[in-house]
This record gives C-alpha cells, sequence and structure tokens, in this order.
C-alpha cells in the first residue's frame, strides 16, 4: 500500500513539474534570417573504390554491372552526402513547426536512396521499395526505438517517425549487407545535405550564436562556430584528409589503400 502511495506522489510531482514548465515560443520568420553556404571537400589523393559484390542477390547484381560505393567521393575530391546542421542556444529558445510534408526514403538498384538525409522529430518517414527483390529496412538508433522490418516488392510503403533528436541514425537492410543509409533527425529545420559539388546551404536561420557541424560517414566530424547576423549570408569550407581514413572504415575502398 505504500509503495502505491509512492508510486502516485512520484507521478503526481512529475506531472506538476512538467505543467510548470513554459512551453517553448513557436519560431515565426522575421525577414532578417541568415544563411550560410559552403563547399566540403577532401584533400589529399581520393581512395579507389572497391566494387561491391552483390552475387548473394541476382536481381541486385544484374541491376548493378559494377557497383561502386560512389555516394562517398565525387570528382575533384568534393565530398558527397556529408550531412550540416547547427546547433546552439538559440535554437533551444524556440519550438519549430514539423513539416506536414513526408521526408521519402526508396530502395532503388538495390541502394537506399537518398543515402544521407535529415527530418524533424515527428516528421513523418516514408519508406518504398521500388525493387522487384524484398528489402530489409533496419534503423539502429541509440536515443530512439529500434526496429527491423521485412519489406517485400510492390508492398505499401512504410510510415515512421522518430521521437528524439539524434545525429545520426544508421538505417541498413540485413538481407543486402552493402545497402545503407544515414538520417539525422533534429528539433529544428536548419541542416543540409553537400550535393555531388561538395556544396551545402541551411537558409532562414535565426540571428546568433552556433556551432556548425559537418558529419560524413567515412572522415568522421568538424564543427566551427560562427555567430551569424540578421540578414548576412555567410560562407563556411570544410576540408577533411583522404589519408585519414579509420580502420573499420576501409573495407568501403581498395586494399591498396
Amino acid at each position: 500500500m505504500r509503495f502505491k502511495l509512492f508510486i502516485l506522489l512520484l507521478v503526481s510531482v512529475v506531472v506538476s513539474v512538467m505543467a510548470q514548465e513554459p512551453e517553448k515560443t513557436l519560431y515565426y520568420s522575421t525577414g532578417n534570417e541568415a544563411t550560410v553556404v559552403g563547399t566540403i571537400t577532401l584533400k589529399g589523393t581520393s581512395p579507389k573504390l572497391r566494387i561491391i559484390d552483390m552475387t548473394a542477390d541476382p536481381v541486385c547484381q544484374q541491376q548493378n554491372r559494377k557497383a561502386l560505393p560512389d555516394w562517398i567521393i565525387t570528382k575533384q575530391g568534393a565530398l558527397a552526402n556529408a550531412f550540416v546542421y547547427v546547433k546552439g542556444d538559440t535554437l533551444n529558445m524556440y519550438r519549430f513547426a514539423v513539416p506536414e510534408t513526408d521526408v521519402m526514403l526508396n530502395q532503388r538498384a538495390c541502394y537506399f536512396e537518398p543515402h544521407v538525409f535529415g527530418l524533424q522529430v515527428g516528421q513523418s518517414l516514408q519508406i518504398i521499395n521500388g525493387d522487384p527483390t524484398q528489402h530489409n529496412v533496419h534503423p539502429t538508433p541509440k536515443l530512439n526505438q529500434e526496429w527491423n522490418q521485412t519489406q517485400a516488392a510492390d508492398s505499401p510503403p512504410m510510415v515512421k517517425t522518430f521521437r528524439r533528436a539524434e545525429v545520426m541514425i544508421p538505417i541498413k537492410c540485413n538481407q543486402h549487407p552493402w545497402m545503407r543509409a544515414y538520417v539525422g533527425v533534429l528539433n529544428h529545420p536548419y541542416f543540409s545535405v553537400s550535393d555531388k559539388t561538395g556544396k551545402f546551404e541551411i537558409r532562414n536561420l535565426p540571428p546568433g550564436t552556433y556551432k556548425l557541424v559537418v558529419w560524413h560517414e567515412i572522415f568522421g566530424e568538424q564543427e566551427i562556430d560562427v555567430t551569424l547576423v540578421p540578414g548576412e549570408s555567410r560562407s563556411a569550407d570544410f576540408t577533411f584528409d583522404a589519408a585519414k581514413i579509420p580502420e573499420d572504415k576501409k573495407w568501403w575502398f581498395d586494399r591498396e589503400n
């Protein structure tokens, strides 16, 4: 009886504290927001990519005669699929409207498309199997709920959400081990993914001081401090070292690297 009373008292205290916490102000654009643009490049000789063995699934092999993980490095040493975002106390003052549009993750030619992407907490992620073979979708988060679901060819889309901010969450296909994707889940919309030329852009940032962070699946993470004034357009470039490939990432490349 005493234990039940203790639990009831504890719950009432938690509810009371939550009720006293003021709700954050919903952010509305003022027209004086800032923009950050930049390019992400690789210093040194780009490592040679390894051909992916897809013989385990004839459907995948037929669609990829020379399967390379070319989402990693593109021409002229540009780094595609780097996730760029900001963090800082300025953003912690507000809450941001969750987009009503779904983010799409497709499985096409036995790859995840896009390979790296972002969405907001509570925003719907729609997962499609566009291949004539069965796939498996298995995120492995640390802060969100893990799930593992098979998706047959021509099956309806899966629709999922993430309840907590987390950067980055790996997504794999247990049936095709080369299939990887990464999602950054944030409480705000200020993120970007570098394109094939290494370029990124984050628009409509409230003025303030931030840490600008770039994450890459092979070369790791870098961050710099930026202070943005109203209406400013700031350039911020990042360079990674081609010689610094972690041991657990070298399997994407030829042994000669």
